[in-house]
This record gives structure tokens, C-alpha cells and sequence, in this order.
């Protein structure tokens, strides 16, 4: 594994045992690379701008600010930032609110360690993830009136089809622009349309509805 396969992260969080323990999973992942830790929101905001990390894992709820709030203050410096929320809530308002804030997954902290790890190394390789359990309540969410039900019916180009089926398999802008052969930025020009079209806020939410009208197709 070569240097640029490697992810650095940072962890906000205001549970220090839990913060502890996670930052043990992590220096077990070869992908990935432990760069500092924060006890909470404001902290949090301060080291992802100094430290530019590749990951940030985010908890929801803390006692200082809310995890959305740090989430969309670390994406307004770092666009780019890949943030991971961590959370024990599986209320479906947190969870389409920090999606559609920009969100690249969202992960509940009652799962098992073996599962963490793998769900943390699917965030190292540049994917979505999400715990599986909430899938079906995001797509319970996006059965709303006035939304495409199915592929056909959502107007997209084909290059935006294409890129709607990568989003599908997880796979991240920086990605999608290499299988692609195109500029990252002209799949972000893509992404932005396509949600119009679908009247979706979130490429996570892209990715589930995508999976969802698959079979309606």
C-alpha cells in the first residue's frame, strides 16, 4: 500500500472511553492514519482546519454544538474532507439532516468492533458507507411526492446515469473522475444536476434511491 492510499483522521468525539477505543480500531487499519483526536464541537473545528485531515469521524450529539453544525462549519473549510458521522441516534430527522448537510456516511456506535473496522476501511477506499439497518429507513424517506420513481422516469443524460451508478456502488468523486477518464470537477458539475433532477439534497441519499429504483427499471 503506497503512502496516498493511506487516510489520515480525526476523531470528535465527547466520550473519551469510546474515543479511546476507537482510536485503537484505528491504528489496527493499515488504510488508515490516526492524526488527532477532540473532545468536542468547537475543538473538533479548530484541528480539522489546522490538521487538513482526509477523514473525519464526527459524533452527532455533544455538549457543546451540534455534530451537523461542526459538520457543515469542517465542509465549508475543507470541501473536500471526507466526514463519517458516529452517533447512537437512528432517528431518521438526524440522519437525512446530517446527510443532506454533506454527510459521506453515517455509522451507529451499538455496532460490533469487526463491523466498525469494516465500515471504516470502506471510508478509507473513498466509499459511502452507512450503517445497513438505516438504509431502508433513507429510503422510506425519499418515497415523497414530486421525486422520480425509477431511472427512466428522472430525465438524467447518460454520462449522469453513469456517474448515478457509481455513486451507487459507493465510489467517490475522485474515483468516478478516474474510471471516467474526466475532471473531478466536471463530476461534481454532474452530481450537482443530477440531484436537481432527482430532487435529492445528498449523493448519500443519491446512492440509496439509486439502489432502491434499480429493480423498477
Amino acid at each position: 500500500m503506497s503512502t496516498e492510499d493511506i487516510q489520515s483522521i480525526l476523531i470528535v468525539d465527547d466520550h473519551p472511553l469510546f474515543r479511546k477505543g476507537v482510536i485503537q480500531l484505528i491504528q489496527s487499519l493499515p488504510e488508515l492514519r490516526f492524526m488527532g483526536e477532540a473532545a468536542n464541537g468547537a475543538d473538533g473545528i479548530r484541528l480539522a482546519r489546522a490538521l487538513n485531515p482526509d477523514m473525519v469521524l464526527l459524533d452527532l450529539n455533544m455538549k457543546d454544538m451540534s455534530g451537523v453544525d461542526v459538520l457543515k462549519s469542517i465542509k465549508a473549510a475543507n470541501p473536500d474532507a471526507r466526514v463519517i458521522m458516529l452517533t447512537v441516534s437512528d432517528h431518521a430527522d438526524d440522519l437525512i439532516a446530517a446527510l443532506q448537510a454533506g454527510a459521506d456516511g453515517y455509522l451507529l456506535k451499538d455496532m460490533e468492533p469487526e463491523e466498525l473496522v469494516a465500515h471504516l476501511a470502506q471510508a478509507a477506499r473513498g466509499e459511502i458507507t452507512i450503517t445497513p439497518r438505516l438504509t431502508q429507513l433513507l429510503a422510506a424517506s425519499l418515497r415523497d411526492i414530486g421525486r422520480p420513481r425509477k431511472p427512466s422516469e428522472a430525465g438524467l443524460t447518460e454520462q449522469e446515469g453513469r456517474i448515478l451508478e457509481r455513486i451507487a456502488a459507493g465510489l467517490s468523486n475522485k474515483l468516478i473522475a478516474k474510471e471516467l477518464d474526466i475532471a473531478e470537477g466536471t463530476v461534481k458539475v454532474h452530481v450537482k444536476h443530477l440531484l436537481k433532477k432527482l430532487n435529492l439534497r445528498s449523493r448519500v441519499e443519491a446512492a440509496v434511491w439509486a439502489e432502491r429504483s434499480r429493480h423498477l427499471d
